[in-house]
């Protein structure tokens, strides 16, 4: 007999970033077996900010064992299958290295608030157990995406696609609709000519988006195809910036990392250079960074609400770097970081 999981009660205490206007509101947060019981306006006597965990919606933890490897090079030198550095890199590795360097980025991501990552897993399948192994025994959950084979998204949570003008992934595309799995591809990196064969794929997400085309903006506004930016990855990479403000107004967006190989996978970071970069609004990029991400990945997570799947961290609102804080959804998302991280509840 499987005995299901039974998770003790909890309450949290302190300024709850309610629902997904992150409304500020005293008051205490109940979990009961994972799940949110309860948010309840009451005074407490707690500085805590409690809102959703993380969900870093693109990730590569492969390259984890090649941190700032390759400086200088161009995008196609550091990751263009099958020979850019990275691959090279990664055929070199040990699998116990390839393990251990993915544990360590996942243990860093969850000490940085992050609870879910929906990953992009090079090695087919091999490469998915690889993942599977790394998470065992952290909270971090990743949404594994295999690539280069269909056996690899049969043994895993769907398919993450390089790019259009790689390969042909019709096949992919039919076997993830008949499994009901997730499919998500690259488009728009370097240039517009992968994004219109991308969206004829009917994906599920598109990865950076940073060259549209206005007759590809309309296809987007057309079917709202979530997209995920990476905008520290793309500067790294001198790839250019997405057209955010264009993007935002016909369709969902999610912040992801990208490689480890080019940056920390710091959620926390990449909200704070995305609010600074572009025209939008704190919540609006809190949203990016929880619900948006949780939604794509088909998830019940990223707002702190009645019934939803408690994955939240608590973050300290009288550390040094919060104090004094007069709007606190923007503190959260310009200035806080690893340092603030009191709790994850995951």
């Amino acid at each position: 007999m499987v005995r299901k999981r039974v998770h003790p009660p909890m309450e949290l205490e302190g300024t709850i970033l309610r629902g997904r206007s992150f409304d500020p509101v005293e008051g205490r947060v109940v979990i009961e077996d994972g799940e949110i019981a309860a948010v309840e306006e009451t005074s407490t006597n707690s500085d805590d900010v409690i809102l959703p965990a993380f969900v870093n919606a693109h990730t590569h933890l492969g390259d984890s064992i090649a941190k700032e490897a390759g400086g200088g090079l161009t995008l196609e030198e550091l990751v263009a299958p099958p020979d850019g550095l990275k691959h090279r890199l990664l055929r070199a590795a040990s699998r116990e290295e390839l393990v251990d360097g993915m544990r360590r980025s996942l243990q860093f991501m969850r000490s940085t608030g992050t609870g879910t990552c929906i990953e992009f897993r090079e090695g087919g399948v091999e490469g998915v157990e690889q993942l599977r192994d790394a998470a065992d025994g952290i909270d971090v959950e990743p949404v594994i995406l295999g690539r280069e084979t269909t056996d690899a998204m049969e043994a895993s949570d769907g398919f993450g696609a390089s790019g259009a003008n790689d390969a042909d992934f019709d096949r992919e595309r039919r076997a993830t609709r008949e499994a009901g799995k997730l499919f998500g591809i690259h488009a728009g990196e370097v240039d517009s000519s992968d994004v219109d064969p991308a969206l004829d794929l009917d994906p599920d997400f598109l990865v950076h988006m940073v060259h549209p085309e206005p007759h590809q903006l309309d296809r987007i506004d057309d079917s709202e195809v979530p997209i995920v930016l990476c905008p520290r990855s793309n500067v790294v990479t001198d790839v250019g910036l997405a057209p955010v403000a264009e993007l935002a107004d016909r369709t969902t967006l999610a912040l992801g990392t990208d490689n480890v190989m080019t940056n920390s996978p710091s959620m926390f970071r990449e909200m704070a250079f995305a609010a600074k970069l572009f025209d939008l609004s704190a919540r609006e990029v809190l949203r990016m960074a929880t619900i948006n991400g949780a939604e794509i990945a088909g998830l019940d997570r990223g707002v702190v609400a009645e019934g939803r799947e408690a994955k939240l961290q608590v973050l300290d609102g009288d550390s040094d770097n919060l104090a004094g804080a007069q709007d606190i959804v923007r503190a959260v998302v310009r200035r806080a970081g690893q340092a603030d991280v009191n709790q994850i509840v995951l």
